[in-house]
């Protein structure tokens, strides 16, 4: 696959947002996990039928942000609208994962225009009705060095046989060059999303995909959305962990091609 056309649209408040686009045919948004850029995307991108569009959250990536204000991820909906509209789209298919799906409930509820097709994948509706990581999982996430933070991540995100196979480098493991401040607003953005009152506004139809073995976010969430969104259709990955889109990424090309003809 050649490398992806790059480009980039200005917010209101003066953010720059740095956005790929790939391939040609009807539009596919991919929205990548908290403190990530579109690199989430490179090892699944040349999956998806049709034009790939992908962008890098503020903070991360070759985008900006300005850190005086808390970042939401009904700003960062906002902040993909913004990308649409410098591209000229008026409605696409959407697909978001982890953070990315939370993003992905405030555009389908904000802004169903914008939303043809809707698929969330190992991610939340957020607020009390949200099953919570465990401490122990909290704790490992908070290790006292990136080297033993990303080898709790990329435990959490693959089995130990798909690592035995797929060696390192792994690209969801979070952006290296983000600043520590920004590393805190998408923290702050994720753990301060609530939609769940807001999710029957959604009309777009619904796939939500998770692993049953993920600790990140429990499989428990992916039947909280379900019952909450009218309509949709939900599809677990047995023993896959929170990045099942690459572990199951044969079983996902099938389902996303069906729910999005």
């Amino acid at each position: 696959m050649s490398a992806p056309t790059t480009g980039q649209a200005v917010t209101e408040d003066g953010t720059t947002l740095a956005y790929q686009v790939s391939g040609t045919g009807p539009p596919l948004l991919l929205l990548a996990g908290q403190a990530n850029n579109h690199h989430w995307w490179d090892r699944t991108r040349a999956d998806h039928a049709g034009t790939t569009i992908t962008l890098d959250w503020r903070g991360t990536g070759s985008s900006t942000g300005d850190l005086g204000t808390p970042w939401t991820t009904q700003l960062f909906a906002e902040d993909v609208v913004t990308v649409l509209d410098d591209l000229g789209l008026v409605s696409v298919d959407v697909y978001g994962t982890s953070m990315g799906g939370r993003v992905a409930q405030w555009l389908a509820i904000d802004h169903p225009e914008r939303v043809r097709r809707l698929v969330l994948g190992c991610t939340t509706s957020g607020g009390e009705h949200a099953v919570e990581r465990g401490n122990d999982i909290r704790l490992r996430l908070a290790g006292p060095t990136r080297a033993a933070v990303d080898e709790a991540l990329a435990d959490l995100m693959y089995t130990p046989a798909w690592r035995a196979q797929n060696p390192p480098p792994y690209t969801v493991l979070g952006d290296p060059t983000m600043s520590a401040p920004a590393r805190r607003q998408h923290l702050r953005a994720s753990d301060t999303h609530n939609a769940w009152s807001e999710l029957p506004r959604i009309s777009a139809p619904t796939l939500i995909l998770h692993g049953t073995e993920d600790l990140m976010s429990p499989v428990a969430n992916a039947r909280v959305l379900a019952e909450r969104i009218s309509g949709s259709r939900v599809v677990l990955f047995p023993g896959a962990r929170h990045a099942y889109f690459e572990e199951c990424r044969d079983q996902v090309r099938v389902l996303l091609d069906d729910h999005l003809a």
